[in-house]
């Protein structure tokens, strides 16, 4: 396969790593406004010349938020295959927009939720699913990450550009993570979001949510933060017959710790579990960039449903974010008036 990438900063060029590892697709052309002189590709003039190129059968588009949405719609109606980075777009809407024009088109689209292809949750989607211990009562996602003030003073500070804060950049995906491990949508959501300390308008830093399905009472607790001053991955899943715990995530840049996933069965008396019967996997190694290219091109390969990642998938996410904005707009309100009244 003939593949473009638009947009070649970290991501693009992680990706073009992953495509040149599998082997299964040449890259042809990239685009950025800012390519490298040692690029080691060439370089299109515009992102509109690799859409349009009849030769090109497939797209990679890893550019800032506001530009995903077009780009993707773009692609697939010049007939092309799309692997987008997240955020899809801004809200379950526009996906709705974006799924009607896949469907049209007849080609593959995949978004880029990496971390469903990590190892560790890979093992723990496979432990749920097996049922051995049984089913999923509650769980906690918590992801968070330190910023310092230049994290706000471009495009990312802008909601038209970035569509939102931390929830829209980060904690989409412990929410397709928590989606994932449900298997199931939560139709009960409860949320704060706050901008106390960054103070940027529409950009929150901080979103607690409380979350239910209530067909299977699971329970969820949710924290998406930039003020946590120390990058933090943590995703608990607790079952009627024990636990598995991830603690960490394995990246490129190493600050999120090791990925270590702590499993436990319960015993007979109480305690149910203690610390000498857990078992710690310690996953030394991140593939996920690899598995997650390698299962877009077998997509594409064999016409086969996207496992992971795909636009179903995204639209459930977008509208239990949308859930998450709208039920916290009237508390928000009075935790203004609140804060307001506290500083008079």
């Amino acid at each position: 396969m003939r593949v473009g990438i638009i947009g070649f900063g970290k991501m693009g060029q992680i990706r073009a790593a992953a495509i040149e590892a599998g082997g299964q697709a040449e890259i042809v052309t990239v685009f950025d406004t800012v390519v490298a002189d040692d690029c080691p590709y060439p370089v299109a003039s515009s992102a509109e010349e690799i859409v349009d190129d009849p030769t090109l059968d497939a797209v990679f588009i890893c550019t800032p938020n506001w530009l995903n949405r077009p780009l993707t719609i773009a692609s697939l109606r010049a007939g092309k295959h799309v692997f987008c980075e997240k955020p899809p777009c801004f809200n379950g809407t526009e996906m709705r927009e974006i799924i009607g024009v896949e469907r049209a088109s007849g080609r593959t689209l995949m978004y880029g939720f990496n971390h469903r292809h990590h190892g560790a949750i890979l093992r723990m989607k496979e432990m749920v699913a097996g049922g051995e211990f049984g089913r999923v009562l509650w769980m906690r996602g918590r992801y968070g990450k330190s910023v310092d003030g230049d994290y706000l003073t471009g495009w990312r500070a802008d909601k038209k550009l970035a569509g939102g804060g931390i929830l829209l950049d980060q904690g989409i995906h412990m929410l397709d993570l928590l989606l994932h491990i449900n298997g199931r949508a939560f139709d009960e959501v409860h949320a704060l979001v706050s901008n106390l300390y960054w103070k940027t308008p529409g950009i929150e830093d901080n979103v607690f949510a409380l979350m239910r399905d209530s067909t299977t009472g699971c329970s969820v607790s949710f924290h998406s933060t930039m003020t946590q001053w120390r990058h933090l991955f943590s995703l608990e899943v607790f079952l009627e017959r024990g636990y598995l715990v991830l603690n960490g995530l394995k990246t490129n840049s190493g600050t999120y710790g090791e990925e270590v996933l702590t499993i436990a069965r319960n015993r007979a008396r109480a305690p149910a579990a203690t610390f000498d019967s857990e078992e710690r996997i310690h996953f030394e190694v991140d593939a996920s960039w690899q598995r997650e290219t390698d299962a877009f091109f077998e997509a594409v390969r064999t016409g086969s449903e996207v496992q992971y990642g795909s636009s179903t998938q995204a639209l459930q996410v977008l509208d239990l974010i949308d859930r998450i904005y709208e039920n916290e707009r009237h508390e928000s309100e009075e935790l203004r008036e609140t804060l307001l009244g506290h500083a008079d």
